[in-house]
């Protein structure tokens, strides 16, 4: 569930383990890659944390955050 505070989308996401959680970072990756909006992450084990919004206007949340939110989304459905 991403939540909007202090400018930003953030979710956490937990995995089975290292691998799963890596193998999500990479889809997203290529995602983020082809719209040129990439997310500010953390990954710990089987967590991902991650920070959505826009630097080109303003660090504040946009369309394309949430664009990329139900893209991030769809990869959980698919798994």
């Amino acid at each position: 569930m991403w939540n909007e505070t202090n400018n930003k989308l953030y979710c956490a996401f937990e995995f089975k383990d290292f691998s799963e959680a890596f193998a999500f970072m990479t889809r997203i990756a290529l995602i983020a890659e082809k719209m040129n909006h990439h997310p500010t992450w953390t990954n710990t084990y089987n967590k991902v944390e991650i920070w959505l919004n826009t630097h080109d206007a303003g660090d504040v949340v946009t369309d394309k955050d949430r664009e990329l939110a139900k893209k991030i989304d769809k990869i959980l459905i698919k798994s």
